[in-house]
Parts: structure tokens; sequence; C-alpha cells
């Protein structure tokens, strides 16, 4: 008869970690992508209280948005590989630490170039947290199924993350302080932190990492931004630098082994169509948040509340019509429910058309959705159609590409639109008939462009799209 031997803890040892469990990861990865995302979109009710404080102008107010999206946008070409090399954790940590960090010195901010400055760091963590909190999850859950709701919990986060957006940048704004937005990252920063504390570490996986495409997708990127925003002679020296920096990528791209953005993806006419859609979604959906966020202020004479208010009805149907379109791809095949996404969002900007000054808040609202769900309901499938025209190794590199080309045509939409309702003034400040025209300008051409794009999916081939998991990953519009 053996006697059973139990273990005892050592007197003054450390105790054992416990790591976190799959919930308590799920909750860290959710927090973060939630907290990045957010920043995204709860900014931009802010940006006349921010004007009025550091000054800037139009200009100015493009920038705090874009030097946020474009780093953001653009570092999502190579942070996946960094997360699989640094490991998930590792990665996720470093990316939430940088965002926090910044968000303290953007509440700090004496100076507009300093707050800009800040975006720009935030963006970079935010860029980095995308990726790492998704592989987080991904490996939390071994079980398939289990994993699948877990990842479409994780992206319901940011869904439900842009419709609070423009509501809690209003509120934070109009009873404290524009500073607050930033400010307010600081505790859940932290709690992330604390979380990943016990979280068990990634493996890592070598990665290679197109470090010449990426610096070339910056500059170019950058440029072009700078381009759209600045008018006049500097603004045509960057479009210069623009075009040469994006000649010199693509043949970078074409050369280098494993390519940042490999160029054969787009040889199938079907991923094309999903990456040129979802950035026609961008440009509308991001533009006209942007531009009226500032029309409900400076036309219309509104608090910044009301204007996070005029938004809800708007975002607070998104992560529902996401899901209904989700599932209407999984019976119908992805191009039924993108056709009709765009045909809506195409008749929701021709409806915008009709705004005035004099437009009641309430009917302005309620304008707005028909864009909305018209995004909503073609962002799921997109990235289906796009899940299925890659090979299964080939996936998340594609979901990179998507996403990143989504963010930055965002970055664009703003730029493009935010430009043309200055009106060619220098002050920033156009408001009336001026930002009523450049407003209808702006529309009008996202509308075209959205159009266009519609006219791409209607020649795509009838098909059924495999599910994949993969597919949530850009779910919310």
């Amino acid at each position: 008869m053996s006697a059973k031997i139990t273990a005892r803890p050592v007197p003054g040892a450390p105790p054992r970690p416990r790591h976190l469990s799959p919930g308590g990861t799920l909750l860290a990865a959710l927090l973060g992508f939630g907290l990045i995302t957010l920043d995204a979109t709860v900014v931009t009710v802010a940006l006349p209280a921010i004007g009025d404080r550091l000054g800037g102008g139009m200009a100015g107010l493009q920038w705090v948005v874009d030097g946020y999206t474009l780093p953001f946008a653009a570092l999502m070409l190579s942070t996946g590989a960094f997360a699989d090399r640094a490991g998930a954790t590792r990665a996720f940590a470093l990316g939430v630490a940088l965002f926090t960090l910044a968000s303290a010195a953007c509440g700090a901010a004496p100076t507009l170039p300093v707050l800009l400055a800040a975006r720009v760091v935030q963006g970079v963590g935010a860029a980095v947290v995308l990726p790492a909190s998704l592989a987080l999850v991904r490996g939390a859950y071994p079980d398939p199924a289990r994993r699948a709701r877990a990842v479409a919990l994780w992206a319901a986060g940011g869904s439900v993350a842009v419709a609070l957006g423009p509501v809690a940048g209003g509120a934070l704004t109009t009873f404290w302080d524009w500073r607050a937005l930033f400010l307010l990252n600081l505790p859940v920063g932290a709690l992330v932190l604390l979380l990943l504390r016990r979280a068990p570490a990634a493996t890592r996986r070598p990665a290679p990492v197109d470090l010449p495409g990426q610096l070339l997708a910056v500059l170019a990127l950058t440029a072009l931004t700078f381009a759209v925003i600045e008018r006049g002679g500097t603004g045509l020296l960057a479009l210069a630098l623009a075009a040469a920096a994006f000649a010199a990528f693509l043949l970078v791209e074409s050369r280098h082994p494993h390519p940042a953005v490999p160029l054969t993806l787009f040889r199938d006419r079907t991923a094309a169509t999903a990456v040129a859609a979802g950035a026609a979604c961008s440009v509308a959906f991001y533009g006209a948040v942007f531009v009226f966020a500032l029309f409900f202020q400076r036309v219309q004479g509104h608090s910044a509340l009301y204007a996070g208010l005029m938004f809800l009805p708007m975002t607070g149907l998104i992560s529902a019509v996401n899901l209904l379109s989700g599932r209407l791809a999984g019976r119908l095949g992805p191009r039924p429910p993108m056709l009709a996404g765009q045909l809506l969002a195409v008749a929701g900007l021709l409806l915008l058309l009709l705004v005035g000054a004099d437009t009641p808040g309430g009917l302005l609202a309620l304008a707005l959705v028909p864009l909305a769900l018209g995004c909503a309901l073609t962002i799921p499938p997109l990235t289906a159609a796009m899940m299925d025209a890659v090979p299964a190794e080939r996936a998340g590199l594609a979901a990179g590409v998507l996403n990143s080309a989504r963010q930055v045509a965002g970055g664009l939409g703003i730029a493009g639109i935010g430009s043309l309702v200055a009106g060619g003034g220098t002050g920033g400040t156009t408001t009336g008939a001026d930002f009523t025209s450049g407003l209808h300008t702006g529309l009008l051409a996202a509308a075209a462009l959205l159009a266009l794009t519609a006219a791409a999916t209607w020649r795509l081939p009838r098909r059924r799209a495999a599910h994949r998991e993969a597919g949530v990953v850009s779910g919310s519009a």
C-alpha cells in the first residue's frame, strides 16, 4: 500500500501564478479592441471644442482624426507579423501600454502640434492592439465552436464601441471637457494590463516583415492625405511625393519574397471588388460622421451632446444589421447583401443632399440611418467574399489588407470631404451656405464611388461563400 504524497508550498515561496481564464482573456482583448475602436469616433463630436481651445482651423481638425487613423491603418500591414514574432500576449500588452501613455499625452496636450503627435502614437499602439487582440482570443479558445463564438463577441464589441463613440464624446465634452475623452482611457488601459499579468504567454512564431514596403506605404499614404488636406503649392509637392512613393511601393512589393501587400491578391476579381467596396463604405461612413458632427455644431449651433445623440439612431442599429447581414451571406452568398447594402448606402447619401441649415435635427438623424444600414449590410459579406477568394493560409494576410484599406479610405474620406467643406477658406470656420455646398459635393462624390463598386459587385459570379471564422473580423461599419 503506497502513501499518497501531497505537495505542500514551501514557506516563504511566492505563490504560483494562476493563469487567466479564457473568459478573462476575452475580456482583456475585448476591452483593448473597444478602446482603439472607440477612439476612432469618440473624438469626432469634440472637434469644435478642440478647435476653439487649440486652434488650427479645419485642416487642424482633420489631422486630429487622421493623425490617429493613418498610422493605425498603414501599420496594420505589418503588425500582424509583429504579433506573431513577439507573441500575442506581449504584443498586445505593448500596444495597450503605448496607447494608454499616448492617451495621457493627448489629455494633457497644451498645443495642437503636441496633440497631433500624441494621436500618431495612439495610432501606432492601436495598430499593434488590433491583430494581437484577435490572436489572443484565438489562442484562448482551442475548440473551433467556442472560438467562433468568442471572435463574434470580440467583433460585436467593436460595433458597440462605434455606436457609443459619438454619444460618449458629446456627453463628456458637454459636461466635462474634451480632454476627458482621452483621460478616461487610462483606467481602462490599466485594467487591461492588470488582466494581462495573469495571461499565459503566447507562442512566438517566425513571421517575415516587409520593412521597405511598410515604410513606403506610410510615406505614400501620409503624403496623399497631406495633399488632400493642405491645398496650394505644398499640396502639389505632397501629391508628387505620394505618387513617387506609391510607384516605389509597387516595385518593392512585386519583388519582395514576403510582401506586406501581395499584388497577386488583386488579380482575383472578387478580392479586388471586396477591398474596393469596403474602402468606398469607409469613405462614405466616416466622412459623413466627421462632417455632420461639425454641421450640427458649427452650422446649426447645437451642443456636442446634441450632436452625439443625433448619431445614435445611425450607429445604434449597426450591430444588429451586421448579424443579419452575416446570416444572409451564409444563406444567399455574399453577393446579394453586398449589392443591396451598397445601393442602400447610395440612396442614403442622395437623401442627405436634401439637408440644409434649417433641417430639423431629428429629421436629419433619421436621414443618416440608411447610409449606416447600407454600410453595415455590406461589410460582413464582403469580408466573407474576401476570405473565400483566397487560400486558407493567406486568410490572415487578406484580412489585414482589407482592414488596412478600409481604415485608410476612412481617413481619406475625412480629408476629402473636410477639404470640400472648408471651401478653400483659410480660417477653417466655414458655415452656412458654403458649408452646405461643400457637404453636398462630398456626399455626391461618395455616392458616385459607391455606385461604381456596386456595379463591380453586380458583375461578380453568383456563388455561395464558404463560412469562415475570419468573416467576422471586419464586422462593423
